[in-house]
């Protein structure tokens, strides 16, 4: 089918529709099970030992992820190009159904009809049943499309419809054919006909609905059509062996209660007692009867009949009887209330039937089988209630009676408790346990007691107590038993779907019950305040569940459904209590649990003490029910004691079983033996790790193992969290899930001591071992905090301790990837990228986990910054393919968490998208971002395998290009989703050019260098700038009004005003360059005031984007207006600004004006709670802080000498110092090291700075405009003020650093970091030597390379401490004073320190020289001669340095000591590297053999050559000598004076 669909035309012809439905409906069933699939298949990769099948089965899934992949995008495809045949393809698919059913009913007839293999007529029945359901549920699903009128999904609705009548029309040929009766086979397959007729007459009805959306006539048919189908499914359900049997005791018990209708019960003549006696005959026969029903609703179809019949027969007798007592009854009063009951018990046996019938078609739903047993106990809750009422026996008989048949309806609980039987927790179960089995106690006591006193009224009621605290138990008995049956790894727990369908049923229970107490004239008034509160409570519940299900459905039309529905139950519950204080006061289906062996095994022990406790509960009331009459008889006496001892025992086990049953205890012990074993295997491993006894593995290569360590830390990760969710509060499942965390372990350790056994450096060895055992060990202590947490919500004490381990592994996991990630991507493997990309592509189309906390605009913002983040690392790859191929890895790797971080928005941002259309659109388009990726990494893995491959290069550019390509798509449908926030993201961009386009043009301008082009005057633009700022308030007011209106709307008005800025700041450059650079500050100023309407637009548009669509009252409204009202602002200050530019007498004035303003605006930001964008250091910011002294001591000067020229300075150095100093001291004060208090205090002395600054300019605006001699005395207080705070700032910066800051300008503190630079040079060093290796040679191993090495580690060791002890030298220096902490004498201590920081420096250079020369040494490709020399050198840099640091020491002092110290080591080190050198040297000399020769004319020719090699020798050794002396000359001549004596020593 799908080959020939291939061959048609893109047109989609009539012939190839039906091929393109079935096909694209196969397809839609086959996803889901497929990406399980590779999932599951992906999660077991790592488990298996057989390295070939593991190999062979992760190859497998990749293809399977990638196959699926393709096929998804293909299939959307064919479906956006035949969507709208859908109902056509459902009608015609239905029709040839009908035909069939037809074909086999001719086939019956003339007996023909074979059932098809594996056909029985319990398999049919069963099939039949779900079938019959799911045919319900499509149906349901399509009205409410149809009546949405949305034609794509009703064409989805259409096409479930004719799948699930396909399967009915199959189930009823099933049943049909292994039916011996042939009238049954003919009513079954004629009903089953029918539901096909009425089924297409829907869907065609459906058809026209559509054509006519929100037509009530329409509507009104369809209801009709579809009430038609319903009805013809009931009929074919009924046609079912055993329904009719079912359905003929429903309407038995119908006609049995008709007599309940009259309004006279004539007396039958007979005695009460006689009456009563019948009653309690036919009571205890119709209760029997029922618990028989709901043990035939799990067996055969006959078993079913005969308990159905039996029951419609008991029921039938129990009415007749309890008429009979209605008419003994003697007042009218009391025979209302026996009609009354019988009624009850009439309403709750029909429902019981109802249940049965249910649960007999369909046994595999969930839930029937707990509302089959809550109906049973409901029918004998109703028969106690009468009898209770209508019997007159003595005293007690009544309540044992009751309790006997109360036990009788729950043992059925204990039979096979594989379904939750209630809400509660293990440990809620517990409890209950606990506290019913107290007053189990005290009943079995009170029993005993009042029975032997003949206190009847008491021991009636210890009897009614005992039996519901026996229930209470039971039931939580049996609900404990489930829980540890299904938290075996072996077992699964059911999983829910959308909604909970026991939650609805038990809500809607509750509710009606509720209100039939609130209808009841007889209800108090506390009763109907109780009332109201279960139906508040519930209906409460219902729309939480409602709004949930809704975040969780990817169908649009459902989630307004339940959106609907929660609005309609939220307002009549509204309009319900209001009543009540005027009167004073299933979608998504669930999958059933399966318990195995094991899981019974752990559950039978609770079973069995339960089950023990039941019967010997009933023996022991049946006894006191004797007692109660005769209590003389001693027999029975010892009998209840013996009952009483039994049900004490049987509790005592039931609590011991259930608290060493408790779920996931024994898995988590399990897990934690398995970790051990794991910690003590990579132990061994290290250990022979350091020994050099690591074998490598030979099985397998460096990829795979680094695969499955991959696969197995990927699978950890993912269950860190739902294993810290099972031990916080679902038991049941912390076993499932340890059990599975376990399961990794194991083959992660071994991958790791695989891929450490292929690792040369024993540096990288131990620390792919040491990471792994990390994560082993931080797993182990997560799994002892789980075991103690143990499931249990109410260990509040283990919450905290708990989320510390899961966070320790959390980092542990990371630690472990990103090392894994980095070994990939520079091995040039890239499979776990690739996997990586398609996970998170799978993951996109799942619904989110959580709700989406942002709305679209948020997950828009951030998909953009994302998608434009990754066509950066594109163009980064394509640049690296050409320079340095090897980059490749780490920037691929990047590529992946982008593109991860992207689809994982992308999930969200489909959620919050105005439509469903948007949403597949936005994660379309991701998809195929991501399938490019795939692609592109993969080239970049193979282009750094072979990086000289060009035909690879050009494959890797062609993949960036289609990378970049799908960017701008991604880039496109986030735009079509949300047009007008996506124009204001735009528009926010350019706005962040233009502000800094405009520095740019500040700092010419402020270098004297803006100069105007021709003649122009500034009047010659002045006009064009008013006009475009006023074209630019109407754009602001679009802008603000867009935030309300439409998405085009908005989109235009941030397009205008992008464009009309960008008019206004070029026309305002053109303006300001028109001034003449002779005048810089003025065009400054100008500059200044169209940059702050150009902010002050960014921040309007940033806000408009934030409010877009909101509501009047939402907070981000209220930041909008603010935004708009400091853009109008700004405007008018650059309209005054522009007209007052040319004005000599006014214009320093209105600069300070805005630069006032300007200040204000930035204290507003800086006082706001938003953290900056980036972070500072304390150093920076107390250079900062020296721009505000010097603009005082400027503003004191312009308001003492009041001339327009130094004004205009001022406010433009006040402009910059302010808001560099508030930004600043903000970044500073949110460093991640900074504490709170010193935050506090820094960003209050921010704040108090720039106020009193403010103080000062707005004083000297006053003096400006009326200057007077005590206004300008004035002037002092306010610079003190300043002063003050810059003073209090600086503290706040030095605090920030703690005891450790330093003035970073101090020459002694630039020492101290080039004497720690140099020791970090001489650890890495000697790190360098550590890793080397001398060469071996066979069966002449060379000692002097050992010695070469050693000597050369000792050197860089012994030279590491002796800067170290510089640096403390130098520190005991400034806390002695002997070196000023502040440059008091800074020509003296600054020659000083230039000294101490050359010679670090050279002793750095001369230890990095001798590795090299060591390093030439060992591996021969140098000489002896070249390592003595950087020995010597070391050496006499060493001394230098112990000179500069002489010069002002203590000689007496510790540290002088160390530093000697170590100066010693380091001597003797070089001197015995020399020695060995040189021994090394001297040894090769004798070795060398000189043959001569015997011949005249050679042995004279040989002695000419060594003359000449020896005179050569001499001359090169004199010019050696010459440039050395050359080289100390030039140094000598920078050398500090203190170093100079010694120079010339040396």
């Amino acid at each position: 089918s799908a080959r020939r669909l291939v061959q048609q035309e893109p047109g989609c012809s009539a012939a190839a529709r039906p091929e393109l439905q079935a096909l694209t409906v196969c397809l839609f069933f086959f996803f889901q099970p497929g990406a399980k699939m590779v999932t599951a298949s992906k999660a077991t990769v790592p488990t298996i030992g057989d390295q070939a099948s593991a190999m062979q089965l992760g190859q497998c899934a990749k293809n399977l992820a990638s196959a699926l992949a393709e096929l998804r995008t293909a299939s959307q495809k064919a479906q956006e190009a035949c969507g709208p045949l859908e109902i056509e393809n459902a009608l015609s698919m239905v029709r040839d159904l009908e035909k069939d059913l037809k074909d086999a009913k001719a086939s019956a007839e003339h007996g023909k009809l074979q059932p098809l293999p594996g056909d029985t007529l319990e398999k049919s029945s069963q099939d039949l049943g779900t079938s019959t359901k799911a045919v319900s549920s499509a149906i349901a699903q399509l009205l409410s499309e149809a009546t949405q009128g949305n034609e794509n999904y009703t064409g989805m609705a259409a096409r479930d419809v004719a799948q699930a009548l396909k399967s009915l029309a199959s189930a009823a040929r099933g049943v049909a054919s292994t039916t011996d009766d042939a009238l049954a086979r003919n009513a079954m397959l004629d009903c089953a006909g029918d539901v096909m007729d009425k089924s297409a007459n829907l869907i065609e009805e459906t058809k026209r609905a559509i054509a006519k959306p929100g037509d009530a006539e329409s509507q009104q048919r369809l209801a009709q059509v579809a009430k038609a189908v319903s009805q013809a499914l009931n009929r074919c359900v009924n046609c079912l062996p055993g329904q009719r049997d079912v359905d003929n005791a429903i309407r038995s018990v119908g006609e049995a209660s008709k007599t309940l209708l009259s309004d006279s019960f004539p007396s039958s003549g007979r005695s009460f007692q006689e009456v009563q006696a019948q009653l309690n005959e036919v009571a205890a026969g119709l209760n029997q009867s029922a618990n028989e029903v709901v043990q035939a609703s799990r067996g055969t179809t006959q078993d079913l009949s005969r308990a159905t019949s039996k029951f419609g027969q008991n029921f039938s007798n129990f009415l007749e009887a309890g008429v009979d007592m209605a008419g003994t009854s003697q007042s009218k009063d009391d025979q209302t209330q026996v009609v009354s009951n019988l009624k009850t018990i009439s309403m709750s046996s029909s429902k019981l039937l109802l249940s049965a019938k249910a649960l007999s078609t369909d046994p595999s739903s969930p839930n029937l089988k707990n509302q089959l047993a809550a109906a049973a106990r409901a029918v004998t809750d109703s028969i106690n209630q009468l009898i209770t009422m209508c019997t007159q026996q003595a005293p007690g008989q009544k309540e044992c009676d009751n309790a006997l048949r109360e036990l009788e309806s729950v043992i059925g609980m204990l039979e096979n408790p594989t379904e939750a039987v209630s809400d509660l927790s293990y440990f809620d179960c517990v409890d209950s346990v606990m506290e019913n089995s107290k007053v189990l106690g005290e009943s079995m006591a009170g029993i005993s007691h009042n029975a032997k006193n003949s206190n009847l009224p008491e021991f009636g009621d210890s009897v009614s107590s005992g039996s519901k605290a026996l229930c209470g138990l039971t039931e939580a008995a049996a609900q404990a038993a489930y829980l540890v049956g299904v938290s075996d790894p072996n077992s699964s727990a059911g999983q829910k779907g959308l909604v909970d369908p026991a939650q609805f049923a038990r809500a809607n229970q509750s509710i009606q019950m509720a209100c039939q107490n609130l209808v009841d004239p007889a209800c108090t008034q506390s009763q109907v305040l109780s009332a109201a509160t279960i139906v508040a409570k519930h209906t409460s519940a219902l729309c939480n569940a409602c709004r949930l299900a809704s975040s969780k459905t990817p169908n649009p039309v459902a989630k307004r459904q339940f959106v609907q529905s929660a609005k309609e139950v939220a307002n009549t519950t509204a309009n319900l209590v209001k009543s009540i204080k005027v009167c004073q006061q299933s979608l998504g289906e669930s999958k059933t649990n399966h318990v195995w062996p094991p899981g019974h095994a752990a559950m039978e022990p609770i079973v069995a003490a339960a089950r023990t406790m039941l019967m010997s509960s009933t023996g022991l009331i049946q006894t006191a029910r004797s007692l109660a009459v005769n209590p003389k008889d001693p027999p029975k006496w010892s009998v209840l004691a013996g009952h009483s001892r039994t049900v004490s025992d049987s509790i005592k086990k039931l609590i011991t079983n259930m608290r060493e049953k408790a779920p996931g205890q024994r898995e988590c012990d399990d897990a934690i033996e398995v970790l051990n074993g794991c910690i003590r295997e990579v132990d061994q491993a290290s250990l022979a790790a350091i020994s050099q006894q690591l074998t490598p593995r030979e099985d397998i290569s460096m990829e795979n193992l680094h695969g499955q360590m991959a696969a197995s830390v990927h699978e950890i990760s993912n269950l860190i969290d739902p294993v810290a969710v099972a031990a916080r509060s679902e038991a049941s499942q912390l076993g499932h899930k340890v059990s599975q965390m376990a399961s990794y372990f194991e083959p992660l350790i071994m991958a790791a001591i695989g891929t450490a056994s292929k690792i040369v450096s024993s540096q990288q060895q131990m620390a792919v071992l040491d990471q792994t055992k990390t994560l082993t060990e931080s797993a182990l202590q997560m799994l002892y905090t789980a075991k103690e947490a143990g499931g249990n919500p109410k260990a509040a004490h283990m919450q905290e301790a708990l989320e510390e381990s899961v966070q320790m592994m959390k980092e542990a996991v990371d630690d472990l990837g990103t090392t894994l990630a980095e070994a990939a991507s520079a091995a040039g493997a890239v499979g776990g990228m690739v996997d990586s990309i398609n996970d998170s592509i799978n993951k996109m189309e799942d619904s989110p986990a959580l709700d989406p906390e942002g709305t679209f605009v948020d997950y828009q913002t951030t998909m953009v910054r994302t998608a434009k983040a990754i066509a950066v690392t594109v163009q980064e790859m394509v640049t690296k393919s050409n320079t340095n191929p090897d980059d490749l890895g780490g920037l691929a790797n990047q590529l992946t968490n982008e593109f991860g971080n992207l689809a994982n928005e992308a999930k969200y941002a489909a959620v919050t998208a105005e439509n469903d259309e948007i949403g597949s659109h936005i994660k379309k388009q991701v998809g195929e971002l991501g399938f490019s990726c795939t692609g592109l990494v993969t080239k970049a893995g193979a282009l750094q395998c072979s990086p000289n491959d060009t035909f690879t290069k050009k494959e890797l550019i062609e993949g960036a290009r289609k990378v970049s390509e799908k960017v701008s798509h991604v880039l496109a449908s986030l735009q079509a989703g949300n047009r007008g926030t996506q124009a204001c993201i735009t528009a926010a961009s350019a706005v962040s050019g233009i502000i800094a386009d405009l520095d740019t043009t500040i700092m010419f301008a402020t270098a004297g260098t803006l100069n105007r082009e021709n003649s122009e005057t500034f009047a010659d633009h002045r006009e064009y700038i008013l006009k475009t700022a006023k074209a630019l308030v109407e754009d602001t007011k679009l802008l603000v009004s867009g935030a309300g209106a439409s998405q085009e709307k908005l989109a235009q008005a941030a397009q205008s005003s992008v464009i009309t800025i960008t008019k206004l700041a070029d026309v305002v450059k053109l303006g300001a360059a028109s001034l003449g650079s002779e005048d810089p500050e003025t065009q400054v100023v100008l500059i200044n005031a169209v940059k702050d309407v150009a902010k002050a637009l960014g921040n309007l548009i940033s806000s408009t984007k934030a409010a877009a669509g909101k509501p009047h009252d939402d907070p981000s409204m209220l930041q909008l207006k603010n935004s708009a009202k400091v853009m109008v602002t700004n405007v008018t200050s650059l309209l005054k600004t522009v007209k007052a530019v040319e004005d000599e007498a006014t214009k320093g004035t209105r600069a300070l004006e805005a630069t006032i303003e300007h200040i204000k605006q930035e204290l507003t930001v800086f006082s706001s709670s938003e953290p900056p964008p980036k972070t500072t250091t304390p150093e920076e910011f107390i250079r900062m802080t020296k721009g505000i002294t010097m603009a005082t001591a400027k503003a004191v000067a312009a308001g003492n000498s009041c001339r327009q020229e130094d004004i205009i300075a001022t406010a433009n150095l006040s402009r910059r110092a302010i808001a560099d100093m508030l930004h600043s001291c903000k970044e500073a004060a949110y460093h991640p090291e900074v504490g709170k208090d010193v935050q506090m205090r820094a960003l209050r002395y921010g704040n108090e700075c720039a106020a009193g600054y403010l103080g000062l300019l707005e004083h000297v605006l006053v003096i400006i405009q009326k200057p007077t001699h005590d206004l300008k005395q004035q002037l002092s207080s306010y610079s003190k003020r300043v002063a003050g705070s810059v003073t209090e700032l600086i503290q706040a910066a030095e605090a920030m650093k703690g005891t450790e800051w330093v003035d970073p300008e101090d020459p002694t503190v630039i020492a101290e970091n080039e004497l720690l630079g140099a020791a970090a040079a001489t650890e890495a060093a000697a790190k360098k030597l550590e890793q080397l290796r001398p060469r071996r040679v066979a069966l002449a191993p060379l000692n002097f390379e050992e010695q070469i090495l050693e000597a050369a580690k000792s050197i860089a060791a012994a030279t590491s401490a002796l800067v170290k002890a510089a640096s403390a030298a130098q520190r005991e220096l400034v806390a002695q004073g002997k070196v000023g902490a502040i440059p008091a004498n800074a020509v003296d201590d600054g020659q000083w320190s230039q000294g101490l920081i050359s010679a670090a420096r050279m002793v750095a250079a001369a230890t990095n020289n001798l590795c090299e020369a060591a390093n030439s040494a060992v591996q021969g490709h140098a000489s002896e001669e070249k390592l003595i020399s950087s020995a010597k050198q070391v050496a006499a840099s060493t001394a230098q340095l112990l000179v500069a640091c002489k010069v002002k020491a203590d000689q007496d002092s510790q540290t002088m000591k160390r530093l000697q110290a170590a100066g010693n080591a380091v001597k003797r080190a070089s001197d015995n590297l020399v020695k060995a050198a040189q021994k090394a040297a001297f040894d090769a000399q004798d070795d060398q053999a000189v043959v001569v020769k015997n011949k005249m004319v050679g042995g004279i020719a040989q002695i000419i050559a060594a003359q000449e090699e020896m005179l050569r020798k001499e001359r090169e050794l004199d010019e050696a000598r010459k440039k050395l002396a050359t080289i100390r000359q030039q140094q000598y001549k920078f050398l500090p004076s203190e170093l100079r004596e010694d120079g010339q020593d040396q």
